[in-house]
């Protein structure tokens, strides 16, 4: 399941619902088919996800795990580091910006 987060401001954000989710979490939103993100929250949940972008970085999570083995690995088509949260965020915080200074709020799934 993709979701789209919408503004009458910005661009669309499409993401995973994965990534989505934690997002919404972080941010303390209920994740489901629809939702808002009001222009009156949309400063605590920039802060919260930079607040949370920052816990992260500190104790070093996200950072790409060394293998050791020395064996040759099968090429994957995956990236060779993971994706940080401050990557995947960057597009949502972006959005609420925008859509908070034009004053409009952020929605998805309508």
């Amino acid at each position: 399941m993709l979701y789209k987060f919408k503004s009458q401001a910005a661009a669309d954000v499409i993401m995973l619902r994965e990534s989505a989710e934690e997002l919404l979490k972080i941010i303390g939103k209920p994740a489901g088919p629809t939702g808002i993100v009001t222009v009156d929250q949309a400063a605590g949940a920039i802060a919260a996800l930079q607040e949370e972008i920052t816990r992260r970085e500190a104790q070093g999570q996200g950072q790409a795990a060394s293998t050791e083995s020395g064996e040759p690995q099968e090429p994957e088509y995956v990236p060779s580091e993971p994706i940080s949260l401050r990557q995947r965020a960057a597009p949502f915080i972006d959005l609420l910006k925008r859509s908070s200074a034009a004053g409009k709020d952020v929605v998805w799934g309508v």
